[in-house]
């Protein structure tokens, strides 16, 4: 399979901590750079940690390092890690600013959670997990039983089996916004 690397400039984070869904992480940041993203992978600290399936995450760099750099996508995978940094006000910081800033913000499965904290979901159509579902409507959003679509600047998938749709999904989206 040739690609012709359309997304060359971009740059992405994407956030994990303990627990993130490790498919939604590794599938989605190799379908990143597969397509030429230069891909950061953000956490609280630089120690490593276990995905919830057991796969070892190392970080690029802490949130504070990367808290001022222009991302041009924030991807969000879930698992148990959003829970976790949903409760990190730098976390959010970096979402809202990259969202403000125009920058694509890619949600799956309990992703959604860092949205809802950081204030996003109010009048959008969204979608996770059916464990978020009650979240997501309590936060104000129209809970959307697909497996990924795109809202604006957000990419939101449901689960694990539909990352290939998430991906399909966030890559055709970038390649909108890259030009």
């Amino acid at each position: 399979m040739t690609h012709d690397k359309t997304l060359e400039g971009l740059t992405a984070c994407v956030l994990a901590a303990e627990g993130a869904e490790d498919l939604e992480y590794y599938v989605t940041l190799m379908r990143l750079q597969e397509e030429g993203v230069a891909v950061d992978t953000v956490a609280l600290s630089m120690d490593s940690f276990a995905g919830k399936n057991g796969l070892k995450i190392t970080p690029d760099l802490t949130i504070d390092e990367a808290a001022g750099i222009a991302y041009d996508v924030v991807v969000l995978p879930g698992g148990w890690a959003p829970d976790k940094l949903r409760r990190s006000e730098p976390v959010l910081e970096l979402i809202r600013n990259r969202y403000e800033a125009g920058a694509v913000v890619a949600a799956i499965c309990h992703g959604p959670w860092l949205l809802i904290s950081a204030g996003l979901v109010q009048g959008r159509r969204a979608t996770g997990s059916l464990g978020i579902k009650d979240d997501l409507e309590n936060a104000g959003a129209e809970w959307v039983d697909e497996s990924a679509f795109v809202d604006g600047q957000l990419v939101w998938g449901r689960v694990v089996a539909d990352i290939p749709n998430f991906c399909g999904a966030l890559v055709t989206r970038l390649r909108e916004y890259a030009t």
